[in-house]
C-alpha cells in the first residue's frame, strides 16, 4: 500500500512481525499516524482496535521459533473479523525483504513525476538512501519515508566523500541486513558510476539490481525543444563527458561522424571541446546550445556557434549542471519546442 494520505491525527493498528512490518511502520509513522503494534496474532485483543482508524497487517507467512524451526503460517482472521464487525477499514501489504541488498537507481533528469514505477516502489522500500544533487533528491522524505538519507553528493571539484567511500558505505549498511538506494542522476550507467557500484556489490557478495534511468543526454535537450535526431538532418547522436578530455583522434573522428555531439558536464571544459573540435575540422558556424538545470524552474538555454560558444558562455554566466548540444538540429530547436508544448498541453489519452 502506498501511503500517499496526511494520517496525523489517525491511530494504525500494525500487524505484522517486526522484520516484516518496519517499512510499513516507517511510512504511516512518517505520515503522522499514532501507530499500534503486534507482531503475532497471539498478541491480539479486540480492546487494541479501541479509537483505531485502520488497521494494516502485514502479510508474512512463515515466521520462526527461536531456534529456527518455522511456525507455519499465521492465522489475522480473528483481527480481520473484529475489524469488520466494528467497521474498521483493513489492509494488507507484502513484508519488507529480508537481507541486506543494494538498488541502483537512475532519477532521470532530477524532477520526481519522470521517476519510473520501480524505482519508486524501491524507495518506498528502501533502509537507507545514498541520494546526491542530481537526483530527484528534494522529495525524498515523502519518497522513502522513514529511511535514513544520506548526501553523497559531489560538485564539480569538490567531492567530500569519495566514490570508493560511498561504495564501502553501501556495502557496509547492505551488511547491517538493510535495504540500500543509491540514487542518482539521470541513468546509473551513463557517466554514473553505476557499474563500477556493481562490481563492488558483487565482489563482496552484496545481491544488487539496477533501475534504469531516463538519461539527460536524450531528456535535458528534449526539455528545451531540441530533438537529437531529425529526418533529413541528424540520424545519429553520440554522448561524450566533459570530464575526459578527447584525444586529437577522437575529436577528428566526432568532426568526421556527423550528427549530433551531446556533451554531459562540458561546461568546464567547454573551451577546450570547442577548440579541438574546430581543430578538427568542424566548422564555426555549427550551432550550439547550453541547456542549463533541466526540468528546473531555472532552465534556461543559451543558442549560439561552435566559433562563439565560449564567449556567449560566458556573458550568459552558464553554470553546471549544464548540457551542451552541439550540431544541425539545435536550429529545429523553437518549432520543436511548440511542437512539444502542444502534446504536453493535451490531456492524457489525447491523439
Amino acid at each position: 500500500m502506498e501511503l500517499t494520505l496526511d494520517c496525523a491525527g489517525l491511530t494504525v493498528l500494525i500487524a505484522g512481525t517486526t522484520t516484516a512490518a518496519r517499512h510499513t511502520v516507517r511510512r504511516y509513522t512518517a505520515g503522522g499516524a499514532t501507530v499500534r503494534r503486534i507482531a503475532t496474532p497471539a498478541q491480539f485483543h479486540p480492546r487494541l482496535l479501541d479509537a483505531v482508524s485502520l488497521a494494516v497487517v502485514v502479510e508474512d507467512p512463515v515466521t520462526a521459533h527461536d531456534d529456527g524451526a518455522p511456525l507455519g503460517e499465521q492465522n489475522w482472521e480473528p483481527l480481520r473479523a473484529a475489524c469488520r464487525e466494528r467497521r474498521i477499514l483493513t489492509a494488507s501489504e507484502e513484508p519488507a525483504a529480508t537481507g541486506g541488498r543494494v538498488t541502483l537507481i537512475g532519477g532521470g533528469p532530477g524532477v520526481e513525476d519522470l521517476l519510473t514505477v520501480r524505482a519508486k516502489q524501491a524507495l518506498r522500500e528502501a533502509d537507507v538512501v545514498l541520494y546526491d544533487r542530481l537526483g530527484p533528491y528534494r522529495t525524498l522524505p515523502q519518497l522513502a519515508p522513514g529511511a535514513e538519507l544520506i548526501d553523497v553528493g559531489k560538485t564539480p571539484g569538490h567531492h567530500p566523500v569519495s566514490q570508493a567511500e560511498i561504495e564501502k558505505l553501501m556495502v557496509a549498511k547492505a551488511r547491517e541486513g538493510k535495504q540500500v538506494v543509491r540514487l542518482k542522476g539521470g541513468d546509473p550507467f551513463v557517466f554514473g558510476r553505476g557499474g563500477e557500484e556493481v562490481n563492488t556489490c558483487l565482489a563482496e557478495g552484496i545481491p544488487v539490481t539496477t533501475v534504469p534511468g531516463i538519461s539527460s543526454s536524450i531528456a535535458v535537450p528534449a526539455a528545451a525543444g531540441i530533438p537529437v535526431t531529425y529526418r533529413g538532418v541528424a540520424h545519429a547522436f553520440t554522448v561524450i563527458s566533459g570530464h575526459q578530455p578527447l584525444t586529437s583522434a577522437e575529436f577528428e573522428a566526432l568532426a568526421k561522424l556527423g550528427g549530433t555531439i551531446v556533451v554531459l558536464m562540458g561546461i568546464g571544459t567547454l573551451p577546450q571541446l570547442t577548440s579541438g573540435l574546430r581543430k578538427a575540422g568542424l566548422a564555426s558556424s555549427v550551432p550550439v546550445a547550453i541547456v542549463e538545470k533541466g526540468y528546473s524552474p531555472e532552465q534556461r538555454t543559451t543558442v549560439t556557434t561552435l566559433g562563439e560558444a565560449v564567449t556567449a558562455a560566458g556573458l550568459a554566466r552558464c553554470t553546471s549542471p549544464a548540457v551542451v548540444v552541439i550540431g544541425e538540429v539545435v536550429r529545429q530547436h523553437r518549432d520543436f519546442s511548440a511542437t512539444l508544448e502542444r502534446v504536453l498541453a493535451q490531456p492524457l489519452g489525447a491523439s
